[in-house]
């Protein structure tokens, strides 16, 4: 009887600007017999995220870079079909972070078992029911100290972090959201379905004229997935006391140069201003209230979300590279 076998999609070089798909390999090798205390999983979903481009960079951040010649890691979903491990069973849906390949497996910690939801597919732990929206919590919540009231403006907000972002503000009691996004149907999407207050198209003017237009009486939280010209309107637009949550800036991930900094970083001085980066595997301490807030918003269909499904293994790196460029609305995963 032969062995069970997997296919993998691995980094092969170190890319310089944007990625291509000479920046990955694929291969298909056999698996070992699994030992005790561990699990072999079919993936059913992987995620492809922003962060992964900084992380196929060889520089210190908060994670190590991506090894060449590994399998891209990261949020994957997938059902057991072979156990050697108490707790998990065969047939049990999981959660883990190995990444981009077709079967997953090893010891059990690296699996945690999730509830199938009526209505709400799988990959949904990877996005709005998992650390997706969960960054957008932390970082309005613990980073940014949102309060009722509170005028809030996110960027990139037509993504899967953004859209959540935007949700979680007004159930948390903003007096006003806004978002910015990269076409007019993502604007349309943003008021119409997610609920913002107000929204623009980024490309149609310059950022900051848009802003105060959408914001005449400031804004106190900024929700910052972008960086760059976005970040510079809002240190523009701030109300005295404002809070940015720092959490990516794609604007900047594929440039070959140095991107030049806020022109205004003295408003910070001046309106006392915060502006506080994170990453959200530092900030564990709210999952559980994250659990019980957005389980009860999706039962109550106060949270709904959008995901761009890409299908096949072999096209995880394009959903990758689309993702790069703004393609997706919500969370984009790869469905096997």
């Amino acid at each position: 009887m032969s062995k069970p076998t997997s296919t993998e999609i691995r980094l092969a070089s170190r890319p310089t600007g944007w990625p291509t798909p000479e920046n990955f390999e694929t291969a298909t090798v056999q698996l070992p017999d699994l030992a005790e205390g561990e699990v072999r999983v079919s993936n059913e979903y992987l995620s492809v995220d922003p962060y992964m481009r900084g992380r196929m960079n060889d520089a210190k951040s908060y994670a190590a870079p991506y090894a060449l010649g590994e399998v891209m890691t990261g949020a994957a979903v997938g059902e057991v079909v072979e156990s050697r491990a108490k707790g998990i069973a065969l047939g049990d849906k999981v959660l883990h972070h190995l990444g981009w390949r077709s079967v997953s497996q090893g010891p059990a910690a690296a699996f945690r078992v999730v509830q199938e939801i009526s209505g709400v597919p799988l990959s949904a732990y990877m996005g709005i029911l998992g650390m997706t929206a969960y960054t957008a919590y932390v970082g309005l919540l613990e980073i940014a100290r949102l309060k009722e009231g509170d005028i809030v403006f996110i960027s990139g907000a037509a993504g899967a972090v953004g859209s959540a972002a935007g949700q979680i503000a007004r159930l948390k009691g903003a007096a006003r959201v806004i978002g910015s996004a990269g076409t007019d149907k993502k604007v349309a999407l943003l008021k119409d379905k997610y609920g913002f207050d107000a929204a623009f198209n980024y490309k149609d003017a310059p950022v900051l004229e848009q802003l105060r237009a959408a914001a005449p009486e400031g804004i106190d939280v900024y929700f910052d997935n972008v960086g760059g010209d976005h970040l510079e309107a809002a240190l523009s637009v701030f109300n005295r006391d404002g809070r940015a949550a720092l959490c990516g800036s794609i604007s900047s991930y594929n440039a070959t140069e140095a991107p030049a900094g806020p022109r205004n970083m003295g408003n910070l001085i001046t309106q006392g201003l915060s502006l506080k980066g994170y990453t959200v595997g530092f900030h564990p301490g709210l999952f559980p209230d994250f659990v019980k807030d957005m389980s009860a918003w999706l039962d109550s269909g106060e949270v709904v979300f959008e995901e761009t499904v890409i299908e096949g293994l072999e096209n995880a790196v394009h959903g990758f590279l689309e993702l790069m460029r703004g393609a997706n609305t919500g969370k984009m995963v790869i469905k096997l």
